[in-house]
């Protein structure tokens, strides 16, 4: 574990590591991690936002809603977990270890973010101490790779492509979970509209990854028009 994630309570510690896969499969374990896991999603997008505030004076909203979203999302939470140590360290269901769930980046980034709440909550509700640690990971990102990721989100460019080209009306997305999904490996379909007309499909083992996958099939049957 990173040198910065020294906790007092250890319990706290265990909580954040425990997936309700586990929880599930341990009747003695009472508390999964997804409380700990909504506190620290909301402290890390604010941390992102200010991180990018701070270092970037001629950036316009737009472009640091941009590479907000490039530091936060699941594919670089999952490395930040595993830049920590959290990848072997993750309590899971035995249902889920079978099908591979400390490579799973939906998993790795919910621990990554049930431990930040964790670490806020340790420290005292000092979020400066958090700040020390998401920083050091920020600066690991490269800034052009940063740049080439967040450039290249499909939603944007898809909700682009429709107000030059086909309405004002944002593309809607309708998505649901499939039903018979086990919890520990769950499976959502979105469809996107514009206009109530449908563009695209797509799959994903959560919502973002499902109406990204929608998005980036809209792009690809636009071009086929």
């Amino acid at each position: 574990m990173n040198k910065l994630l020294e906790f007092n309570n250890q319990k706290l510690l265990l909580q954040a590591l425990t997936h309700r896969s586990f929880v599930n499969e341990n009747a003695e374990t009472i508390e999964d991690n997804e409380r700990l896991e909504f506190l620290g999603d909301a402290i890390l997008n604010f941390l992102s936002g200010d991180y990018l505030y701070q270092h970037s004076n001629n950036m316009t909203e737009e472009e640091m809603t941009r590479r907000r979203a490039a530091l936060v999302d699941e594919k670089q939470l999952a490395k930040f977990a595993d830049e920590i140590g959290l990848t072997f360290k993750m309590r899971l269901g035995q249902g889920a270890i079978r099908d591979g769930g400390y490579q799973n980046p939906n998993l790795l980034s919910s621990t990554f973010e049930a431990v930040i709440g964790a670490y806020y909550l340790d420290n005292n509700c000092n979020i400066e101490a958090v700040r020390l640690l998401v920083e050091n990971l920020f600066n690991s990102v490269p800034k052009d790779l940063m740049i080439v990721r967040s450039n290249v989100d499909s939603k944007n460019r898809f909700q682009q492509w429709v107000q030059a080209n086909k309405s004002n009306n944002p593309p809607k997305y309708i998505t649901e979970k499939i039903e018979g999904t086990p919890d520990h490996s769950p499976l959502f379909i979105s469809k996107v509209y514009v206009d109530n007309k449908f563009y695209g499909e797509g799959k994903g083992k959560n919502k973002k990854d499902a109406e990204k996958e929608a998005a980036e099939n809209a792009l690809i049957n636009i071009k086929s028009l």
